[in-house]
């Protein structure tokens, strides 16, 4: 039976989130409820049957303090760390080098900083990956799609684009060991550098199937987010303590 491996590459600074707070830096540390984004992204992974390892990818520095939130968190899953890189695709490296892998294996790369995903979306893409190799969650475009030429003074419209062929992409992003190591070594000789792990299996040629994700798996990367984040929380906690009564 195959393993299904979880990398969640969490060595980013987050600039965005950080403005104007003093010493903060890292988006995934962020609290919600009291708990880093970090530990709630985890807590999804943890709670699929499906999945066998849990790795992430952290910056040295940030290590320690992190086992000590996992330690506080009362996950009941080892939670494996490592090194991280400078960029994404260096941490998912690193892990895709540190696990022990078959071929078949089911690789899922999930970011950091969304904690909403559902376990339907998880266990799709894990499906959809064991059955072409490659698969991504993602939602269709609601808005119009404009391709622009920037400008100094902003950007210009070239194109109105096919609001039909038009995804947005989510993670997690899920990949046959074999599939996705190929494609890192491949970038890694030719010095590519993807703005996700679909994105190198796309420039070998490769087909990636889109399962559909949901709007609730949104990715905490500005302030404004921290609100939307907080609603679906209570949410959640909402459903649990309606659950447990």
């Amino acid at each position: 039976m195959s393993k299904v491996i979880v990398i969640i590459p969490a060595a980013g600074l987050g600039t965005r989130m950080s403005r104007g707070k003093a010493g903060v830096t890292s988006k995934q540390f962020f609290e919600l409820n009291g708990t880093p984004i970090l530990i709630h992204t985890l807590r999804k992974f943890a709670e699929c049957k499906q999945v066998t390892e849990i790795w992430v990818a952290l910056r040295k520095n940030e290590m320690s303090g992190f086992r000590k939130h996992l330690e506080k968190s009362g996950l009941k899953r080892e939670i494996k760390l490592v090194e991280g890189g400078e960029h994404r695709q260096d941490s998912v490296a690193n892990a895709l080098n540190a696990i022990s892998a078959s071929d078949d294996d089911i690789i899922l790369v999930h970011d950091a900083v969304r904690p909403f995903v559902d376990q339907e979306t998880i266990t799709a893409v894990i499906a959809a990956a064991e059955k072409y190799g490659a698969a991504i969650a993602g939602t269709p475009a609601v808005d119009t799609v404009k391709q622009v030429e920037r400008t100094s003074e902003g950007a210009v419209i070239t194109s109105t684009i096919v609001r039909e062929r038009v995804v947005l992409a989510q993670t997690p992003q899920g990949f046959r060991f074999d599939v996705l190591k190929k494609a890192f070594d491949e970038a890694i000789r030719d010095g590519f550098s993807g703005t996700d792990e679909a994105s190198l299996i796309e420039r070998n040629g490769g087909a990636v199937q889109v399962v559909m994700g949901s709007p609730k798996n949104i990715k905490i990367t500005n302030p404004s987010d921290m609100e939307l984040a907080e609603f679906f929380m209570s949410q959640e906690d909402s459903r649990a303590t309606n659950l447990a009564g």
